[in-house]
């Protein structure tokens, strides 16, 4: 398929950024504009199984100094089904390792005349960085704990295509919300788009510091349950951490794992989901992650169409 489905070509044109590095900076207008734009992609390629040539001539990098499954796997698949080439970096390799600055290498690969950066890196505000010393187009694949905004994007358009509506529902994301970019897109991103969200987790890794972003703050799983109509389940993220923030994961198992149990106390409809990498029996047990109510593996094929979307509107912004 080379021609640009018709859904695509009615959209109307509210994208006019030639980078995406956060939510928070977002209307709701732009969020539903990607949203809108994955989706279509999605039902023309047949779950973004057939390629696309509306990025013929383009190339994409994959500049990720972090480690990365999910995002770089579905970035690099995204840049090939829409027609473009796609680069791999490989941080050990290359002369970051001699001690070259990000900005010196970043401006190093544009120099071979590339049309879009996807950066991931440990350090918040990397990506941002690199926009204002770069010609090109950048994409934030995650930058530390600050934000992750394709995360963001799908984990929106899963619950958007399960419920039809994202307005009025009940969100909660439970665990590691200090160190989770995860968390920080989802919140500005459902806050905009009308949801109700909770941040749930032990009172060391979610202070009441949450509520000033118009959250609403919790610390027992039990008690928040049965108003919930989503879970997000993520990830405690020990590499980020310098104190153990709990006795043991055993117990934290015992108060935030979605069981059997606590499943039978939800909502008929709930819908369970969670980034990954899954740390199966510590935030969610398998029985409940392979369940009907989860759609985990639903969220990694949305991410290949909200990056395709990505990609195409950055790339389709006249300078």
């Amino acid at each position: 398929m080379s021609k640009l489905p018709p859904a695509l070509e009615q959209l109307p044109s509210v994208w006019k950024r030639r980078h995406l590095l956060d939510l928070e900076s977002l209307s709701a207008e732009e969020i539903t504009a990607i949203l809108d734009t994955a989706q279509a992609f999605k039902d023309a390629t047949n779950d973004c199984r057939d390629k696309l040539s509306v990025l013929s001539g383009k190339t994409s990098v994959n500049l990720f100094i972090e480690n990365s499954t999910r995002t770089r796997t579905s970035f690099a698949l995204a840049a090939r089904r829409l027609g473009a080439d796609n680069i791999e970096f490989s941080a050990s390799s290359s002369s970051l390792s001699k001690g070259e600055t990000l900005i010196d290498t970043a401006k190093t690969i544009e120099a071979m005349q590339i049309d879009t950066l996807v950066c991931r890196h440990s350090a918040p505000g990397a990506a941002q960085m690199l926009a204002k010393n770069l010609d090109c187009c950048v994409i934030n694949a995650g930058d530390g704990p600050h934000e992750h905004p394709t995360q963001g994007l799908l984990d929106m358009l899963t619950i958007r295509q399960h419920r039809g509506n994202i307005a009025g529902l009940t969100v909660a994301l439970v665990g590691d919300i200090a160190h989770s970019r995860t968390a920080r897109s989802n919140i500005w991103g459902l806050k905009k788009l009308g949801a109700h969200v909770i941040v749930c987790g032990p009172s060391t890794l979610v202070s009441r510091q949450w509520e000033a972003l118009g959250v609403e703050v919790a610390h027992n799983l039990d008690d928040i349950l049965p108003r919930c109509d989503v879970l997000n389940l993520l990830r405690i993220q020990f590499e980020r951490q310098y104190t153990r923030p709990f006795p043991s994961i055993r117990e934290y198992a015992l108060l935030y794992a979605m069981n059997r149990q606590r499943m039978e106390r939800a909502k008929e409809d709930i819908l369970i989901m969670a980034p990954g990498p899954i740390n199966r029996g510590v935030e969610v047990t398998p029985d409940v992650a392979d369940g009907s109510h989860s759609v985990i593996l639903h969220q990694v094929t949305n991410g290949l169409a909200v990056r395709m979307a990505a990609l195409w509107l950055v790339n389709n912004v006249t300078a």
